[in-house]
């Protein structure tokens, strides 16, 4: 399969592994595989070749950012279990007043996404982001809008975050740009 039926079954895939993993509650890594599987055998790739592709696009996700990511949420465990983002909370509240929780969680946002991908960081300040609306009462969906938002500026924005060099990376530029672009933020 190729062409506009293979982006119809991409579509559909994407939409059914949501569907899975947001309304049947499918652990994210079984729906993954599970849709990884079905969209193989609709795509016509052989059978036999199947656990190689699947393997491929796994470990080189696994190479590029999985350990990041697990260690982003590994970090997002400690903060929730030890009381940390609680504490953290209450010091960025208290730096821009009670009034201003998304500005809060905006900027925490803003700080995390430098040294690590947005969405570890979303990882990590997600048990922060829960202990405002608690402490607050402010709508959820405002807060993580807010967080997203200062996470995507940094991630995107401001080099050397993770985002522009794995951009350089992917076209083959490497490091060279990252040179260029920090010459540039330091003059």
């Amino acid at each position: 399969m190729t062409g506009v039926p293979l982006i119809i079954a991409f579509v559909v895939a994407i939409a059914a592994m949501i569907l899975l993993i947001s309304k049947l509650k499918l652990h994210p890594f079984l729906a993954i595989m599970g849709i990884s599987l079905l969209l193989a055998i609709v795509a016509g790739i052989p059978l036999t070749q199947i656990p190689g592709v699947i393997g491929a696009g796994f470990s080189g996700t696994f190479t590029s950012i999985g350990i990041v990511i697990i260690l982003g949420a590994f970090i997002g465990s400690v903060l929730e279990k030890t009381g940390a983002a609680l504490k953290l909370a209450d010091m960025v509240i208290g730096l821009v007043g009670e009034k201003n929780p998304g500005l809060a969680i905006e900027l925490m946002g803003w700080v995390v996404s430098i040294p690590v991908f947005c969405d570890s960081g979303f990882v990590i300040l997600n048990p922060i982001r829960k202990a405002l609306v608690k402490r607050t009462g402010k709508s959820s969906v405002m807060m993580t809008v807010c967080l997203s938002c200062g996470l995507y500026i940094s991630h995107v924005f401001i080099p050397p975050t993770p985002g522009p060099i794995a951009a350089a990376n992917t076209l083959g530029v490497g490091n060279n740009l990252l040179l260029v672009i920090g010459m540039g933020v330091l003059c």
